[in-house]
């Protein structure tokens, strides 16, 4: 069995509660965080009909973070951009009033890559400066930049070069796109960047908080999964490091210490662009709570259902089931959580601030079949949370 109890096993006593927040994050692969929310809702309901429940689907700011926004009332503006290879994609943002979620992903994210091909040296984050541009044409005073997923290690530059930066060889000639074109950096000109830069606040929300280079940086900790070899990998890290030295250069010290910070490293270094650009760096899912109105949903419910597709230790630094705890528990309300695959003991639930952890492989051990008919076994699953925790 898979359920997970952080205060022991056995049939839980009937409760009191009567207004449940679904506050879960996307199943990848499988289910988005609204398709989630909406197969909980049906579950719950299924044994408690008149159980009123309000769902807020979360993000920590990797992709379906616009997603999360839009169905938290934010409208979705769709623009054209350059893709990571330099095609041209439809990419979306959610803008509500005077505040953007950008989304990176959205423009310059693996799934953006063309056939799926990987481009570890060579993607480009381009067209992530066009979105935050279009963000900015729509009137946006604040931009929250959700960073992750990306199919990119260039440091930013790509990022910086669509908002008016240059960064030339040593014949004058622009830096071919990519990490690796940063190895031939001769210079690098910030003084042409879109000045309205500087009259917004930029929060940089990331749920790592790796450094640009060396053994904990975005080539060595990330490039795999964009399908760096081990020789690509040095030479991404070769190439970042030149980056800031270049950039040291011309903006002074402030280049090296960002390098160094925590969140450099995110999304293939974006962190270190947005950083560069005055952003503030803060955890993506403190930051999304915030934005999607957490705090008065909580604030409304007796129970809180949290989740994602895999509950395992990543889940514990910065995702969103983690931070959904964090702040429920802090309010003193009560957290199940919902997952495909669960890999944390009852004792590190606890700590966390989950009460009792439900998986869809406790019900069909098939992982291969749990992906395929995930909407379903977790209707059955939210079924198990309502006769336990509502009945």
């Amino acid at each position: 069995m898979q359920v997970a109890d952080a205060a022991g096993s056995g049939t839980r006593t009937a409760q009191s509660a009567q207004r449940v927040l679904v506050a879960a994050d996307k199943f990848k692969g499988s289910l988005t965080a609204v398709e989630v929310a909406e197969r909980v809702m049906a579950g719950l309901r299924r044994v408690v009909p008149d159980l009123v429940v309000e769902a807020l689907p979360v993000a920590d700011g990797g992709d379906g973070t616009v997603a999360a926004a839009v169905a938290a009332g934010f409208e979705r503006r769709e623009v054209r951009v350059t893709g990571p290879l330099g095609d041209e994609v439809s990419a979306a943002y959610a803008l509500r009033g005077d505040t953007a979620v950008v989304e990176m992903a959205e423009a310059s994210g693996l799934q953006r890559l063309p056939d799926g091909v990987l481009a570890p040296l060579t993607a480009s984050t381009y067209g992530s400066g066009e979105l935050l541009r279009a963000a900015l044409d729509a009137g946006a005073r604040t931009l929250v930049f959700g960073v992750g997923g990306s199919a990119t290690t260039d440091g930013g530059a790509g990022m910086l070069s669509a908002l008016g930066a240059r960064f030339l060889t040593a014949g004058g000639e622009p830096v071919a796109p990519g990490g690796g074109g940063l190895a031939d950096l001769a210079t690098a000109d910030l003084s042409g960047l879109d000045p309205r830069l500087g009259a917004v606040e930029f929060v940089l929300a990331s749920d790592v908080d790796n450094p640009l280079t060396g053994p904990k940086g975005a080539p060595a900790v990330y490039g795999p999964q964009k399908g760096a070899s081990p020789q690509d990998v040095e030479r991404l890290d070769a190439a970042l490091a030149h980056f800031a030295e270049v950039l040291e250069t011309a903006v002074g010290p402030r280049a090296a210490e960002y390098a160094a910070s925590p969140g450099a490293g995110a999304a293939g270094g974006i962190g270190y662009g947005a950083l560069l650009l005055g952003a503030g760096f803060r955890p993506g899912i403190e930051v999304m709570l915030d934005v999607l109105g957490f705090a008065p949903a909580l604030e409304r419910a007796d129970l809180v259902v949290t989740g994602e597709g895999s509950l395992d230790e990543q889940t514990l630094h910065g995702k969103a089931p983690a931070g959904v705890a964090a702040a429920a528990r802090a309010a003193g309300k009560e957290v199940v959580a919902v997952c495909g695959r669960l890999a944390l003991p009852p004792e590190v639930l606890g700590r966390a601030g989950i009460r009792r952890a439900y998986a869809l492989t406790d019900l069909e051990p098939d992982v291969a079949r749990c992906i395929a008919d995930a909407g379903p076994i977790l209707e059955r699953t939210a079924e198990r949370v309502a006769r336990d925790f509502l009945t």
